[in-house]
């Protein structure tokens, strides 16, 4: 029982990608980067080293394997059913879904322990990884595919799924270094900075849920060319990108600003 058990957990961390990939992971900590007090700078500086939070913030994804880690490998995505109503989705955000994964519960708890302890190191990397997860669209997308691990697709005549390209397929066609893609993004979107910032929880998730759903209604008539694909979506793909880079630095200054 034990070693079924074992090859579960094996199989289920193999399937659950990783949101965003390092270079998506690195933008929004390095656009929260730019955005946060310098007194956050310089607390968040002296835990994790200068500019730690951009170099740790893939961490997560590379420990999940660790045993130490391993009851993490759920926390990083919230599978929802699709079709939900808006009373039912927004319920999630408080009564935490029972399947489907653990994200909506670690980040509310991690930033439960930061209140407390805000030199934590471990809750900090964690908080700034989860806070890129929350706005990738397939770590909210549908449980009964696995987050579209189950939806396969041929991308540059490469097999891979659903999940796969927007964690970092489409990434990989913008051509940019980390560096290059914030700079990119704050002149692209910075005059929404402070919608962003008011925008609560619950307007986040409804539009990421949104979001989501779009997506699998056009891979429904997708004709396969991911050249058209990426063309498509990028601009959603880079909002999301921007839009965890300004939450991160807003709850960041929160925790750690004077």
């Amino acid at each position: 029982m034990k070693k079924f058990c074992l090859l579960v957990c094996v199989v289920l961390m193999t399937i659950q990608a990783h949101a965003w990939g390092p270079l998506g992971h690195r933008v929004i900590a390095a656009l929260a980067y730019e955005y946060i007090d310098s007194d956050t700078r310089a607390a968040v500086d002296q835990l994790l080293g200068t500019r730690g939070i951009i170099y740790w913030a893939s961490w997560p994804d590379e420990i999940r394997n660790d045993t130490v880690y391993q009851n993490t490998f759920n926390w990083h995505f919230q599978d929802l059913n699709g079709g939900m109503s808006d009373s039912a989705l927004i319920a999630t955000l408080t009564d935490y879904p029972k399947e489907g994964g653990g994200l909506w519960r670690a980040t509310d708890s991690l930033i439960a322990v930061l209140k407390v302890n805000n030199e934590d190191k471990d809750a900090l990397r964690f908080i700034v990884h989860f806070s890129g997860d929350r706005f990738c669209p397939m770590h909210t997308a549908h449980i009964d595919d696995l987050g579209g691990n189950k939806v396969e697709v041929e991308w540059f005549e490469k097999h891979t799924n659903l999940h796969k390209v927007w964690d970092e397929r489409i990434i990989e066609t913008r051509l940019f270094s980390y560096t290059e893609y914030v700079t990119y993004l704050i002149d692209k979107y910075e005059k929404h900075k402070s919608a962003i910032e008011s925008q609560s929880r619950a307007d986040e998730l409804r539009y990421n849920y949104n979001l989501t759903e779009s997506i699998y209604e056009y891979h429904k008539t997708w004709d396969g060319n991911a050249y058209k694909y990426a063309y498509v979506w990028r601009d959603k793909l880079d909002y999301q990108l921007y839009c965890a880079g300004v939450k991160l630095a807003k709850l960041l200054n929160e925790l750690y600003g004077r």
